[in-house]
């Protein structure tokens, strides 16, 4: 089950005086992502990296901002996907300390940095969600809304026509089983709808 964070969570490395400020948050999409690396290039102007991973909703990306290819980006994002997590950045700002640390050393801060701001994380399992639509006579309304309360969904939109017309999301998992309890409440009579 893929997993997201509370809150975002961060931690310091230095090794041989690099300074290494990881920072792990929720990011829904690339481009919410590249806004953020954005405003931490303006808050750290003196830092020589902001490299960067995201996985989110098939979006993932690595990048080594002008690190050696492969030394910063990759070993973030492994880290991440190792932790399975989903909808999250990882950034590492790095300031230069004047010694080459090689690329077994790049790879080893960059993974180190995120990991530690991950061992402070709380993570919260992702659930997946699957919308539905359905038509259903004015007369089975109420107990459209009694199922879907006891199943735990969330009325999207209700319209009424020459017959009711709602959308609705729930856990994917509980989704087979409130369709088939309304198919038979509903005796037929309710029709579903695709997108």
């Amino acid at each position: 089950m893929p997993f997201s964070l509370a809150a975002p969570v961060h931690s310091e490395v230095i090794i041989k005086k690099s300074r290494f400020i990881a920072c792990v948050e929720r990011m829904a999409d690339r481009q919410s992502a590249t806004e953020r690396v954005a405003a931490l290039r303006a808050e750290h102007p003196g830092a020589v990296h902001v490299c960067w991973a995201l996985l989110a909703g098939g979006q993932s990306a690595a990048v080594d901002d002008g690190e050696p290819s492969g030394t910063a980006g990759r070993p973030m994002l492994d880290v991440l996907r190792h932790q399975d997590l989903e909808g999250v950045l990882a950034t590492v700002v790095r300031y230069w300390g004047g010694c080459k640390l090689g690329a077994g050393g790049l790879v080893r801060a960059y993974t180190d940095a995120v990991a530690q701001a991950l061992l402070k994380a709380e993570k919260i399992p992702l659930v997946r969600q699957q919308t539905l639509r359905c038509t259903l006579p004015y007369a089975f309304e109420g107990l459209l809304r009694r199922e879907l309360e006891n199943a735990g969904a969330q009325l999207l939109a209700v319209a009424h026509g020459s017959q009711v017309e709602a959308s609705f999301s729930l856990p994917q998992s509980a989704a087979a089983d409130l369709v088939l309890r309304l198919n038979e409440a509903g005796q037929g009579r309710i029709g579903w709808l695709k997108d």
